[in-house]
C-alpha cells in the first residue's frame, strides 16, 4: 500500500496523533481503522516511544495509564514483532516470565471452567467442591506477585538505563491495579458460600474483572514489553537480571536449566578506584556519598574492628552519646565505664567465638528511649570482621499507629 507510511520517526509521530484522538473521545472502532490505514503496521519499541513522546509533551501518566488498555486494544490490529534472537535458552529470565504467563493463563482457564460448570445449575445447587477449587486457583493467582515484582525491581531498572521509562511509569500504575483487583477477589473467594447462585455472583462481581486484567498485561508483556527487552538490553543486563531474580521468587513455576550467563557478568567487584568511588556487589558510591548517608542515618553507628579497637563512627546531627575522634584505634573496652567491661567482654567473646551474632538493650536516658544492637560483622565464609554498634532512639516510633503509605504523601 503506498500510502503506508515507511519512516518510524513518522509513524510515531503520526502514532502519537490517532492516539491522542482515543485520549479526546474518538471511538475505538474509528481510531482502528486510521491506524490500519495510516500506519499498517507498527512494533513494540514504537508504542513505547510513541507512550513516552506523550508524557514528555505533558500529558499526566495517570491519564496514560488509565487508556493504556484501550492502546493495547486499538493497536493489536497492526502490531507487529520484533525480530527476536536467533533462541532464547531454557532458564533465560524472557523464558521463565513466559512460563510464569503460560502457567497463568492455566489458572485463569481453570477458574472459567468452574464458572462454566455452575453457570446452568439451580440457584440452590450445592457447589461446595468446585467453590475449593475456585479458592485453590484464587490462591494459584496471588502468585503473579512475584513475577510482578522481578519485572519491576529487575527487568524495568534495566530499561531505564536507555531511556526507556514508559514501562516504569504505566505497566508498573497497571500491576497494582491487577494486584488490588487479586486482593479482595482472593477473599471473596475464601468468602464464597457453596451454592451455585454464590459462585455465580462470585465470578460477576469480582473474578472476570480480575482475570481479564492478568490476560491484558500478559498481552502486554507477551507482545510488547518482552520484545522490545530483547531487542533493547545486553547480555550483561540480562545476566544482571537472573542474578537479581530468585530474592523476588518465582510464579507457579520455577526457572529450567539451560541459561548460563557470561562469567562476571552483571557483578561488579570490590574495588576502590582512583576517582574515590567504592564499588560493591550491589553498586557504587563515593567516599563523600557514604560519609553523607551515614550522617543522616536516625541512629549513630561505631564500627569495632577484629581487634576490639574503635575504627569507625558516624557523625550525625543529634548523636546520643557523645564520640570524640581521639577514640579512634582505641580498645573498645576502654571507652566504656569500669562497671561495663566485663559484659562488653562477653559480648564480643560471643561474636568472636560464633556463638552469638546479635545483643541489644534498651534504656530511658536524658528523655529519650534508647536502643543499643551490637551486630557481628562476618565475612562470606562466617570469618569474624568486627562489631558493628547502633543506637538510636525509639521513643518516637513506640507511638505510632495504623498505617502512613507512601501514596498518602501530598
Amino acid at each position: 500500500m503506498s500510502e503506508l507510511i515507511d519512516n518510524r520517526a513518522h509513524r510515531i509521530s503520526v502514532l502519537k496523533e490517532i492516539i491522542q484522538h482515543l485520549h479526546a473521545g474518538a471511538a475505538p472502532e474509528l481510531v482502528k481503522e486510521r491506524l490500519r490505514k495510516l500506519v499498517g503496521e507498527t512494533d513494540a519499541t514504537e508504542i513505547m516511544a510513541m507512550e513516552q513522546q506523550l508524557m514528555a509533551e505533558g500529558m499526566p501518566v495517570e491519564e496514560v495509564r488509565s487508556m493504556c488498555d484501550l492502546h493495547s486494544q486499538v493497536t493489536r490490529g497492526v502490531l507487529v514483532q520484533v525480530a527476536p534472537p536467533a533462541s532464547i535458552q531454557p532458564g533465560h529470565p524472557v523464558d521463565t516470565f513466559r512460563r510464569e504467563n503460560s502457567a497463568l493463563k492455566q489458572v485463569i482457564a481453570t477458574m472459567r471452567g468452574i464458572s462454566a460448570e455452575i453457570a446452568n445449575l439451580e440457584a440452590n445447587a450445592d457447589v461446595k467442591e468446585a467453590v475449593l477449587r475456585m479458592r485453590q486457583s484464587a490462591n494459584d493467582l496471588m502468585d503473579l506477585d512475584k513475577h510482578y515484582q522481578r519485572k519491576e525491581h529487575a527487568l524495568f531498572s534495566c530499561l531505564e538505563r536507555h531511556g526507556i521509562t514508559g514501562p516504569s511509569k504505566v505497566m508498573w500504575a497497571k500491576d497494582d491495579d491487577v494486584r488490588n483487583l487479586l486482593k479482595p477477589m482472593n477473599q471473596a473467594a475464601h468468602d464464597c458460600g457453596a451454592t451455585a447462585a454464590e459462585g455465580r455472583q462470585f465470578f460477576t462481581q469480582h473474578a472476570a474483572t480480575a482475570l481479564s486484567a492478568v490476560e491484558e498485561m500478559i498481552f502486554k508483556e507477551e507482545n510488547i514489553l518482552f520484545p522490545m527487552s530483547l531487542q533493547t538490553l545486553t547480555e550483561n543486563e540480562w545476566a544482571e537480571i537472573w542474578s537479581a531474580s530468585p530474592q523476588y521468587g518465582w510464579c507457579l513455576v520455577e526457572p529450567q536449566s539451560g541459561y548460563a550467563p557470561p562469567v562476571n557478568a552483571g557483578t561488579t567487584t570490590g574495588t576502590v578506584p582512583r576517582d574515590g568511588t567504592i564499588m560493591m556487589s550491589t553498586g557504587h558510591v563515593s567516599v563523600e556519598q557514604l560519609t553523607a548517608v551515614l550522617s543522616t542515618l536516625p541512629l549513630d553507628l561505631t564500627f569495632v574492628d577484629s581487634e576490639d579497637r574503635v575504627a569507625f563512627f558516624s557523625e550525625g546531627p543529634d548523636r546520643i552519646f557523645a564520640r570524640s575522634k581521639a577514640i579512634i584505634g582505641r580498645k573498645v573496652q576502654h571507652c566504656h565505664p569500669p562497671r561495663s567491661a566485663d559484659t562488653v567482654n562477653k559480648i564480643l567473646e560471643g561474636f568472636r567465638a560464633g556463638r552469638e551474632n546479635v545483643a541489644e538493650f534498651w534504656i530511658n536516658f536524658h528523655g529519650k528511649f534508647v536502643h543499643i544492637r551490637y551486630f557481628a560483622v562476618r565475612d562470606k565464609q562466617g570469618g569474624y570482621l568486627g562489631t558493628v554498634e547502633l543506637t538510636q532512639d525509639i521513643a518516637p516510633l513506640r507511638g505510632l499507629q495504623g498505617e502512613k503509605r507512601l501514596l498518602s504523601i501530598q
